[in-house]
């Protein structure tokens, strides 16, 4: 049985979209037939409340193993979870672990056509322990799939000091979240630029607001939030927040401030019950009380009737609106319209074909 592919998936910085990708990848390459196994050798978080003899799973792996129905067979393990304790152990000297060695094993791990490898945060990540993503490609000959999050034009001078540094390792790369208003440049310019300079772009992947939201349900566990109405028959894992307005002005400043914002949370004072009607009365998916966990029947009322959930938090609100920020900031893909929207946007913008051949990987007869 011929020896399965690695391709490690990498960024320069943290938040890029690697899982996102990775999952695209992988559902699209099932349903071609191919058989895709995956791996985190560094694990940055793993599922919660486990006994210290418990076997710790690193929560992306344990989500993306059960989204996309992967057998155990095609699971690489992880080889450490990178937190302060490990850390420590590393730099006093007690743990002397060659990980390297460890990530050999993987290649005696044959089953699969090809195993998708999600790497660190970015390019120096992992280093100490010998997994930083030039490391690992080397020890494993893999290529390096790059995913970039646009930020502007400037994302090029990364791309191509990456080339530099990688060489013929850098198979190419995925640019995402592209802002609408610059897709057409981004299109017609960048994408010829980095072609003519030796870098396959597989896509270019448009702004989603969808990816950048976050569920009430997540706020809630985030926040240690109380709630105070929530209409029945609603599922807050699937009502989605794109963005957050903090509502301290005149009643009739807000309102034409939240009419600006669609599907927003808005954070306000459980005493500003002005504000509060004014939230409602606009595109609100949340509304977030500070102070006194009370909320007044005639908001109560009106929260049902538009099918708004209503939460009370004990933080202040500069704490509140730091701790739901950082939410809106990263593209968690734990939450099912997410993985519905990321799949969607890969069979779009991604090209598979031209993937498969400089992976060197045979097409399958149609399944």
């Amino acid at each position: 049985m011929p020896q399965a592919k690695h391709l490690l998936i990498g960024s320069t910085r943290s938040g890029s979209g690697k899982s996102a990708t990775i999952l695209g990848l992988t559902y699209h390459l099932q349903a071609k037939g191919y058989k895709i196994g995956y791996g985190k050798p560094i694990g940055t978080f793993t599922t919660k409340e486990l006994p210290e003899s418990a076997e710790r799973v690193e929560a992306d792996v344990e989500f993306i193993k059960q989204a996309l129905n992967l057998p155990s067979s095609l699971l690489r393990p992880t080889l450490l979870n990178l937190d302060r304790a490990a850390l420590q152990r590393r730099l006093s000297g007690e743990d002397t672990s060659d990980y390297s060695h460890k990530l050999e094993e993987y290649k005696k791990i044959i089953e699969g056509d090809l195993v998708l490898l999600e790497a660190p945060a970015n390019t120096a990540e992992g280093a100490i322990f010998g997994l930083s993503l030039e490391q690992m490609a080397d020890h494993l000959e893999a290529p390096i799939l790059l995913v970039m999050r646009f930020g502007s034009l400037l994302v090029v001078d990364h791309i191509l000091m990456a080339k530099r540094r990688f060489g013929d390792r850098l198979l190419g790369v995925v640019i995402n979240d592209i802002p609408e208003d610059q897709y057409e440049t981004a299109i017609e310019i960048l994408h010829p630029y980095l072609e003519n300079q030796g870098v396959p772009v597989f896509a270019m992947m448009p702004e989603n607001r969808t990816l950048r939201s976050v569920s009430v349900s997540e706020l809630i566990e985030q926040l240690n939030a109380t709630i105070l109405g929530c209409p029945e028959n609603i599922d807050l894992s699937k009502v989605m927040v794109e963005e957050l307005k903090i509502g301290a002005m005149d009643v009739n400043s807000a309102q034409s401030y939240f009419r600006k914002s669609y599907n927003k949370a808005v954070i306000t004072g459980s005493s500003r019950i002005d504000l509060q009607f004014a939230a409602l009365e606009t595109s609100t998916n949340c509304l977030i009380l500070t102070g006194r966990p009370f909320i007044s029947d005639d908001v109560a009322h009106k929260a049902m009737e538009l099918g708004v959930p209503v939460l009370a938090v004990s933080k202040d609100t500069l704490s509140t609106v730091g701790i739901i920020e950082g939410c809106l900031g990263q593209v968690r893909l734990h939450e099912g319209v997410k993985v519905t929207s990321i799949c969607d946007m890969m069979a779009k913008h991604f090209n598979f074909t031209r993937f498969l051949k400089l992976m060197h990987i045979a097409a399958l007869a149609a399944v």
